[in-house]
């Protein structure tokens, strides 16, 4: 590849295609042409890219002529149908859906983690989960140190992590409920309220993100033991996930305990984590300081906090750790493996 790269984006006018853009721009990324592709609805439209205003088009399967790399989030059934397309024009892809995660011949990289993987590329390279992401970023530097073998986390997942239309309904249902002067103990909206999630979302926690597996898990769920085993090369690797949709615009929040083959000590975790890429140690309870999604919401770093030796594990931790799932989680990340392209 030449220094300069023509790079597009499918999937431009999302939340995290927009980020995407943001962070090719804010990172200073090598881009000669830039190519921004949608839906027909969107096409037309212009934002702007280094202050020059880029005119959006269509996705379509003749959209890579001359792309050197391609960031895809659009959702996995547009990259099954349009990847292939882009490979095929000699684009590089690095996809944000769950299309390829799991496929053998596909790396899922972080690369604070598996950098070097993104070498076994043959065309597709896949970014991970949002939530599996963010807490890898807590979890692998530990398992470097100590030996992870098992978890048991629960998620705390912003609307941001569905989409636009979710982050417009928790805007809508929260006006909603003000603009009625309502109080606290009657919160309930009208079902013509309720679009996007199966339940109101506003005051709400709904355990429920992705669909239902036959074993009562979700899809979500599993993906935190799946993806963590193949990012971190661990394939014994065990996780068992609660993941909760809750009322919170933006970053995702997730606890975990986790169990570690060699002894742990919070003061050893400390040093640890202190030196981890890509994430902040905020660990002082006495001063009230601890993760929150709305600090780290808009922030490239992950942090971790409330360290403690967890009592019902051997050799076991728990800590809290946070992350925009819009940046690492998604948009930041697929970045981050375009520049170990370039």
């Amino acid at each position: 590849m030449s220094h300069l790269k023509h790079v597009a984006i499918a999937g431009a006018t999302g939340a995290v295609g927009v980020e995407m853009l943001r962070c090719l721009e804010q990172r200073n990324f090598p881009v000669g042409q830039l190519t921004l592709l949608a839906s027909a609805r969107s096409a037309g439209k212009t934002v702007k890219f280094k202050g020059t205003d880029v005119t959006i088009k269509e996705l379509k399967a003749d959209s890579f002529e001359g792309v050197d790399i391609a960031l895809f989030s659009a959702g996995g059934g547009i990259s099954k149908e349009f990847i292939p397309h882009a490979v095929k024009a000699g684009a590089v892809v690095v996809d944000n859906s769950s299309a390829y995660r799991m496929d053998d011949s596909v790396p899922l990289v972080v690369p604070e983690i598996n950098a070097e993987d993104v070498k076994k590329h043959k065309g597709i390279i896949a970014n991970p989960n949002c939530t599996t992401a963010i807490t890898l970023m807590a979890l692998w530097p530990l398992h470097q140190a100590f030996g992870v073998k098992r978890l048991f986390a629960s998620s705390y997942q912003a609307v941001s992590g569905t989409g636009a239309q979710a982050i417009e309904e928790l805007e809508r249902q929260t006006r909603e409920w003000a603009k009625a002067e309502r109080k606290w103990d009657d919160v309930r909206l009208p079902a013509d309220q309720v679009k996007v999630y199966p339940h109101q979302i506003a005051f709400n926690a709904l355990p429920h993100v992705d669909s239902f597996l036959d074993s009562g898990y979700t899809k979500e769920e599993m993906k935190m033991e799946n993806e963590g085993r193949k990012i971190m090369h661990h394939p014994t690797l065990r996780a068992s996930v609660t993941c909760v949709r809750v009322p919170v615009f933006r970053a995702h929040s997730v606890a975990v305990s986790a169990e570690f083959e060699k002894p742990v000590t919070v003061e050893a975790a400390y040093e640890v984590l202190r030196t981890a890429k890509g994430l902040d140690l905020v660990d002082d309870p006495t001063l009230k300081k601890y993760p929150l999604a709305l600090d780290v919401a808009g922030k490239d770093n992950c942090a971790v906090g409330r360290l403690r030796l967890d009592c019902a594990l051997d050799n076991g931790l728990a800590f809290w750790v946070a992350g925009d799932q819009l940046l690492k989680g998604a948009a930041l990340n697929a970045v981050q493996i375009a520049e170990c392209l370039v």
